[in-house]
């Protein structure tokens, strides 16, 4: 993925503007204390990226489509490939959730925003 794709800003929690500085503070979602911890303003281009107070309630509609296609793909395999019951398909589902949420919030987070930025060349 190339710069100047959303996929890359997305993906990669770029500056939806100038596609190089970071947009959180840590880079592994992982450490749960600082998943959502975001920089005010983007360190290379000083893009802000909270346009107004609770700009980010809107990622959550976001991720609720995210979290539909994990768990789609979790039934796909688990159902479809490995041919599990019901049961251990809906518990695998589950868990996928619950070990990808993380990402899948950063992920939502990240769609929102490009929703409302545009790549600029002149900012790189």
């Amino acid at each position: 993925m190339l710069k100047g794709n959303k996929l890359y800003s997305i993906f990669k929690g770029k500056c939806p503007v100038c596609h190089t500085g970071d947009m959180y503070v840590e880079k592994n979602p992982y450490k749960i204390s600082t998943t959502l911890e975001m920089h005010e303003r983007c360190p290379h281009c000083n893009t802000k990226f909270k346009i107004e107070p609770s700009f980010f309630y809107g990622a959550m509609y976001v991720s609720y489509g995210v979290g539909i296609a994990f768990a789609t793909a979790a039934f796909t395999i688990s159902y479809g490939m490995l041919e599990l019951g019901l049961t251990p398909t809906f518990i695998i589902i589950i868990a996928t959730l619950i070990v990808f949420l993380p990402i899948i919030t950063r992920i939502s987070r990240n769609i929102w925003i490009n929703f409302f930025f545009k790549y600029d060349k002149s900012k790189v």
